[in-house]
């Protein structure tokens, strides 16, 4: 199964997103305390607070919501294998399926094999020559399904 663990935490974006804005006055401050004049160092160090309120919040707000990337492994169903051996008196399949032995159902319909397991697994197995066939015999354990395909 695919695990991933985010490069952002809302941890971080609370302890940086702060720190970046009292540099920022900071330095706005200490450029216009050079000036005669304060009332003009007051109002631009309050345009500078609210437009860094602002963008901060738009920061918080793109680092939170980035979704993360990455490639999940191939579809289960490109990998499911099974085994169809032919004997005396018909077929014996062998194939993991998923779920408890309630979830599991299958049958055999026109020489097709349906087989339905849990989470929405399902698959069909064409069988040659089994037009004239039954399961006789169904058996579920840890996983994997055997089946026996008699003729009737």
């Amino acid at each position: 199964m695919s695990t991933y663990k985010s490069s952002y935490n809302e941890k971080t974006v609370r302890q940086v997103v702060p720190i970046v804005i009292v540099v920022f006055l900071i330095v706005l401050y200490m450029m216009s305390s050079q000036r005669d004049n304060n009332y003009v160092a007051f109002i631009l160090i309050g345009a500078a607070a609210i437009t860094m309120i602002f963008w901060a919040r738009i920061l918080k707000k793109f680092i939170m919501s980035q979704q993360t990337k990455f490639v999940a492994r191939e579809p289960e169903s490109k990998n499911w294998m099974y085994d169809l051996i032919k004997d005396n008196d018909g077929f014996v399949f062998v194939a993991e399926v998923p779920g408890p032995v309630e979830k599991i159902n299958v049958r055999l319909v026109d020489g097709v094999l349906y087989i339905r397991g849990s989470g929405g697994f399902g698959r069909q197995v064409p069988i040659t020559g089994a037009d004239r066939m039954e399961l006789s015999d169904f058996k579920y354990r840890n996983g994997v399904l055997t089946l026996r395909i008699s003729q009737l």
